[in-house]
């Protein structure tokens, strides 16, 4: 097979995934209803934990339905069948509701949990594709991830079943993060490490820089400032003091005297500079520099204090 026949080939494979995943989720949106209201309005009401449990592939689609409902606001945590049959089980409490997934609903491990999760009267929902299988019956209530076949060109290997048991964990999460009310702030608490939570937790004044700002008499030349603005390090000159702040020129301005041939050295500062910088408090979050210097394309803020004094210089595409 040559090189291009062989690129044509995989790329139809491709396309024949992605057509029998889209068909998947057209079928599954459709079979949305009661049962799945049931269900979030179960997780909604749990006092404790939602312990989602599955076998081999359905497992790991499960560890990452965990995941997601432990960071969007739901306590969450994952359970092996074969694990939890030799001690594991012990995660499991009253008041907890199980999350089982099972393609054929007939997982030997996950129903040799069965009863002792009815000991435990632990509240059950099941997601299959088998509707009259014993899981089915077992949990009470099923949400229904069956496809018309698997994209796999054998109909054997997990991919669209799959797909959809991701999806209608996803769905889950994002309905019990509506019904919760849940917000980014809440979504940073627990991602307070990433870049979301240096966003959402971190005020300005803990990142600007507050040292060895450029400051420029508005009666020096812009030559003479160029000076300043290089050892800042900033991209800007602040014009005037921290007390008395007149104007600001960014490297921006610089490039357009350029073009426009002014004399650098003879123009002074003052009568270039733009007289109303933009400002920003250092009270509030670093999401909130972040969305004002996106609306104006712009890469530094200044930082004020309530007086209109400079406190520092916030700069975020560092």
């Amino acid at each position: 097979m040559t090189s291009q026949a062989s690129q044509t080939s995989a790329l139809a494979a491709a396309g024949r995934l992605l057509d029998a995943y889209q068909d998947a989720i057209v079928r599954l949106q459709k079979g949305f209803g009661a049962d799945f209201e049931r269900a979030v309005e179960m997780m909604l009401d749990c006092s404790g934990h939602v312990v989602v449990c599955g076998m081999g592939k359905s497992g790991l689609i499960g560890r990452k339905i965990a995941a997601t409902l432990a960071s969007t606001g739901t306590p969450s945590l994952f359970l092996h069948p074969a694990e939890a049959i030799h001690g594991d089980l012990g995660m499991v409490r009253r008041g907890d509701v199980l999350l089982l997934i099972s393609n054929s609903g007939e997982t030997e491990e996950i129903l040799r949990l069965l009863p002792a999760f009815h000991r435990l009267e632990a509240k059950m929902i099941s997601l299959t594709a088998a509707m009259h299988s014993t899981l089915a019956r077992e949990t009470g209530l099923a949400l229904d991830i069956s496809v018309d076949r698997e994209a796999c060109p054998l109909n054997l290997a997990p991919t669209t079943s799959s797909l959809n048991t991701l999806v209608v964990g996803d769905a889950l999460a994002v309905a019990l993060m509506e019904a919760r009310g849940f917000e980014a702030a809440d979504f940073a608490k627990t991602h307070p490490g990433g870049a979301l939570g240096v966003r959402l937790l971190t005020h300005v004044r803990e990142k600007m820089r507050s040292e060895n700002l450029p400051f420029v008499k508005p009666d020096q030349t812009v030559q003479e400032a160029l000076m300043t603005m290089t050892e800042g390090r900033l991209g800007l000159a602040l014009v005037g003091s921290a007390d008395d702040l007149q104007g600001i020129v960014t490297d921006g301005d610089l490039r357009r005297l350029l073009v426009e041939g002014v004399d650098l050295a003879s123009t002074r500062i003052g009568d270039v500079a733009s007289p109303k910088p933009l400002t920003i408090s250092g009270d509030l979050l670093m999401a909130d520099a972040e969305a004002k210097m996106l609306e104006a394309r712009v890469q530094c803020l200044v930082v004020t204090r309530d007086d209109g004094s400079v406190e520092g210089v916030i700069q975020i595409y560092e």
